[in-house]
């Protein structure tokens, strides 16, 4: 069973958001779910603060032992930082998906997108837990 943090917002795609300590900025990365779906995530292309991205636009890409996948942005945003962390350890995503396996910090241009996005609730629901 996957673990489903409550208090973040979820995308179909298996990203999250996660409020941080500026308002309207988002941490964003991958499920727990979808790390584990992934396997072995061995590097991982994300964007160069300052660019933005419209709702379910991809962002980067993960590549994983099994596959390469595309990373989208939960809502429309500008990147404020990105995990330079995961250039010399990719599997921080596997390990601590929510904590120091996150990918981006977006300043998010519309609040109210973010309310559309699911909660722990209907993110298990999505996954079938």
């Amino acid at each position: 069973m996957s673990h489903i943090p409550d208090g973040l917002k979820y995308t179909e795609e298996h990203e999250y958001l996660k409020e941080t300590d500026e308002p309207g900025v988002f941490l964003v990365g991958i499920t727990d779910y979808a790390q584990g779906e992934l396997g072995d995530v061995v590097y991982v292309e994300l964007p160069e603060p300052g660019e933005s991205f419209a709702p379910m636009e991809t962002f980067g890409t993960i590549e994983a032992v099994k596959a390469v996948s595309d990373l989208y942005c939960p809502v429309a945003g500008e990147v404020v930082d990105i995990n330079e962390a995961l250039d010399d350890d990719p599997s921080l995503v596997n390990t601590d998906p929510y904590g120091e396996g996150w990918m981006i910090s977006l300043r998010v241009d519309d609040p109210g997108e973010v309310d559309e996005l699911m909660d722990v609730g209907g993110y298990a629901e999505h996954i079938g837990e």
